[in-house]
């Protein structure tokens, strides 16, 4: 059932080294894997160095999500430069995106991006996100939305993607995926595991072909204000991820290494 309030300890997502991004960066890429939001070696999630003004972390451009360690993630500026050794370079759309996002909402320290079945589906809808059910409901006036424009490699497009995201910690991507940010990685995670649902749910429901029902508008707002992402959302997530870290610590030993 979603969390809709958060009263974890600040620790429990807190980063303030650059060790600390790598782990909770690295748990983001297992987890997306283990709930089957990956695409092979594509798709990213990027988190920015404590401390550092212009260097953010994303993953080595040709590991599985299931193979990302902290160790194996790759330093780079927003000009493009990578920043210590790798054996991988970056993904060019993820740098082109990542360093978008995170330079026009210099608040937030995550960004999520996937290209899942149903992210996709949802994301060719002319209606986009309906407020179908509760999974939904907790995005309810906090979506942007950007149009396609080919793959993201384009320098030109980072400021239409920075426009188009706005204060919405969700984007979908037209033609092309989902997108989320988040204070946190624990926040920017847990927006996009709901977001996947909700994309689930809604493709579901309209594959039935049967009438549909939607909560009045009014009921609409106030679910939508009873989540953390509205109450606090630099709590986002913070309760559940102490057990995200403990699955993958129980299905996928050594992944801290």
């Amino acid at each position: 059932m979603t969390t809709v309030v958060s009263d974890a300890p600040p620790a429990a997502g807190a980063i303030a080294t650059e060790a600390d991004a790598r782990l909770h960066l690295a748990a983001v890429y297992r987890l997306l894997a283990h709930y089957g939001m990956d695409d092979t070696i594509f798709t990213h999630a990027s988190v920015r160095v404590p401390g550092e003004s212009d260097t953010f972390l994303i993953n080595p451009y040709g590991l599985l999500f299931g193979e990302i360690t902290p160790s194996s993630l790759v330093k780079m500026s927003y000009d493009g430069e990578l920043r210590g050794p790798s054996n991988y370079p970056a993904n060019a759309a993820g740098y082109v995106i990542h360093s978008a996002v995170l330079q026009a909402r210099p608040e937030i320290s995550c960004a999520v991006h996937t290209h899942t079945r149903a992210g996709i589906a949802l994301s060719c809808l002319e209606e986009g996100l309906l407020p179908l059910n509760q999974f939904a409901l907790e995005f309810h006036g906090k979506v942007g939305y950007h149009d396609y424009e080919g793959v993201a490699l384009d320098m030109d497009e980072q400021e239409r993607l920075g426009r188009d995201l706005g204060a919405h910690p969700v984007l979908i991507l037209r033609n092309h995926g989902l997108l989320t940010v988040g204070h946190t990685p624990a926040a920017a995670f847990y927006l996009m595991y709901y977001l996947e649902q909700a994309a689930r749910v809604q493709m579901d429901v309209l594959a039935t072909g049967r009438p549909y029902r939607l909560p009045p508008e009014a009921v609409a707002r106030h679910t939508a204000g009873q989540f953390s992402t509205s109450t606090d959302p630099t709590r986002t997530g913070l309760r559940m991820w102490p057990a995200m870290l403990r699955l993958l610590d129980e299905t996928q030993p050594g992944w801290r290494n």
